[in-house]
């Protein structure tokens, strides 16, 4: 009995001590969690990001994780990318921004809560770039400017109204448009990648309005390039 009591109480220490290190991690910055955690924690947030793309077929999410270095080096590129995320969050209200791993993830959705219809998207069978379209490329032209160590993909999406190979078309329709806008208003070809799904990522549900919405999209992965990551290993070299 005392063998067992014996166990259970460092069992339930030992359970009582990760949550407390949960807790901790939550509430650090991502510069400190890739400090403390480092390369394993980079490999479980691999597991988890590697399911959801799987699970989603999400290659903006896959993008993403395929660009990370993880450990120390991660955490500084993260605590960078949390800046960034910050200003477009700020400066293009419509923008979705979801900061995962060491990059970033931009959505935009046609139907926000003000019933404004701010950022990039279109209409049914359409890849003109509207006004309200331009003004956000705009903005992030202007961020990505002042961030100029990232690298930018842009996806191009479809709802499910018309064929497959139509949509096909579509989408790279509009993730060229979008891209030969970027390039335009001043954004380097060489940190620019385009690629386009048809129909074959929804984010909404194609047999609602809204969800067909949501679905006629360009998505956009920032992710760091080579000197961002030559950079944060050297930084964290000196930890």
């Amino acid at each position: 009995m005392k063998h067992f009591i014996t166990k259970t109480f460092y069992g339930i220490l030992s359970i009582s001590l990760i949550a407390a290190g949960c807790d901790t991690t939550r509430r650090a910055s991502n510069q400190n969690k890739g400090v403390a955690i480092g390369a394993a924690t980079g490999a479980v947030l691999g597991g988890v990001i590697g399911n959801n793309v799987g699970k989603k077929g999400n290659t903006a999410l896959g993008a993403i994780l395929g660009a990370a270095i993880g450990g120390a080096a991660g955490g500084i590129i993260g605590n960078k990318m949390d800046k960034q995320a910050e200003k477009i969050k700020t400066e293009i209200p419509g923008a979705k921004v979801e900061r995962v791993g060491e990059g970033i993830n931009v959505t935009f959705d046609e139907n926000n809560p003000d019933g404004t219809k701010a950022g990039v998207y279109f209409a049914t069978g359409k890849y003109n770039i509207t006004s309200n379209s331009q003004l956000a490329i705009d903005k992030l032209v202007k961020i990505f400017t002042e961030y100029p160590e990232t690298n930018i993909l842009v996806e191009g999406h479809t709802d499910n109204v018309g064929s497959n190979l139509s949509n096909m078309t579509l989408s790279e329709r509009r993730a060229m448009a979008v891209g030969n806008e970027l390039k335009k208003d001043g954004l380097t070809a060489t940190r620019l990648t385009t690629k386009w799904f048809g129909e074959s990522q929804p984010k909404g549900d194609n047999t609602t309005m809204e969800g067909r919405a949501s679905n006629r999209r360009v998505e956009f992965s920032i992710t760091a390039n080579e000197k961002m990551k030559a950079d944060a290993k050297r930084e964290a070299d000196k930890l």
